[in-house]
């Protein structure tokens, strides 16, 4: 790409955010606050935000939220959504670790008064807000997902400059660029769009999505490449392709009823209703600093925010 071309000078950055405050919970040393309160999620979260700005340069980012963890429209399709992640058989989702969960009010008031972008959307996951700002950024500049979700393969393209850095085992530092590349020599299909068809076949247990019996990820990925995509699959059992017989016939048959309504599950919405007054760039000065300097104060966090600010040039 020549360095005259606009769309080299620009690059958005989507987090998803409990992605990367789960992993720094988990994976930074207990830390308190002052007054005790546990920070280790916060400044864990701060710093993987530094590095990702230091290292990919971003002139865009935002912060994608989790408005709804389990949306109506999913556990209509399928009831067994994230069903295992219920409180007690209730409807109540399961909690987050004692001491995770007074941490992330603290983190959405310091992206506030820093002035970065955080978005969620009522009724849709943070997976749907990405899928959205994806679509209604494609063509205008290069976009890395940043997740440990490999749902969001899906969204991988390489014509239109869509990438994941995926951070399950390396985390931000030594993250997996995912590319078609990488989604054909791993999993052996040729797309995002060719992945998300074999993850309704495969299925998910981490998300209650039940899959066809006796289909894995070899298999899926065999069919999606020979017939192209699910729904040529679909025309192909309907349409009696001898290729397709025995107990493997019996099997997707059976499922008829299943993948009717995986997509709708497995597919992230592309077009929820963003709002109109939405500024991703990163922010040319500290939005709030007085705000950001209570919130150093009561937490202690300086070392996490000026790691923060350094990287964005804002002080």
């Amino acid at each position: 790409m020549e360095a005259s071309d606009p769309r080299a000078a620009s690059r958005l950055l989507l987090l998803d955010s409990a992605s990367l405050y789960f992993r720094a919970f988990f994976g930074v040393p207990d830390r308190r606050s002052p007054a005790g309160v546990p920070i280790n999620a916060v400044t864990g979260f701060l710093d993987m935000i530094a590095t990702l700005v230091d290292r990919e340069k971003p002139t865009h980012l935002v912060c994608c939220w989790d408005n709804d963890w389990r949306p109506a429209f999913r556990v209509e399709a399928i009831p067994t959504y994230k069903t295992h992640r219920l409180k007690d058989g209730s409807e109540v989702q399961e909690e987050s670790p004692e001491n995770l969960t007074p941490q992330v009010p603290v983190i959405r008031d310091v992206l506030a008064a820093i002035g970065l972008c955080r978005l969620g959307i009522d009724g849709y996951e943070a997976d749907d807000v990405i899928g959205t700002l994806v679509q209604h950024r494609l063509g205008e500049m290069p976009i890395d997902v940043v997740t440990g979700d490999r749902d969001l393969f899906q969204l991988v393209d390489d014509q239109q400059d869509v990438r994941v850095l995926y951070t399950a085992k390396g985390g931000v530092r030594e993250p997996d660029l995912v590319d078609q590349s990488f989604l054909q020599a791993k999993y052996a299909v040729p797309t995002g769009a060719a992945y998300a068809d074999m993850a309704a076949l495969r299925g998910d247990t981490s998300d209650g999505l039940p899959g066809v019996p006796g289909v894995g990820e070899k298999t899926a990925a065999q069919l999606i490449a020979r017939y192209g995509d699910l729904a040529g699959l679909r025309a192909a059992i309907d349409s009696g392709d001898p290729e397709i017989k025995g107990a493997r016939r019996a099997k997707l048959e059976a499922a008829s009823d299943y993948l009717d309504v995986a997509p709708a599950v497995v597919n992230v919405v592309r077009d929820a209703q963003l709002p109109t007054d939405l500024d991703t760039a990163l922010p040319r000065a500290i939005a709030d600093p007085e705000r950001l300097h209570e919130l150093v104060e009561e937490f202690g966090i300086g070392s996490s925010v000026g790691r923060l600010t350094s990287a964005l040039g804002l002080g």
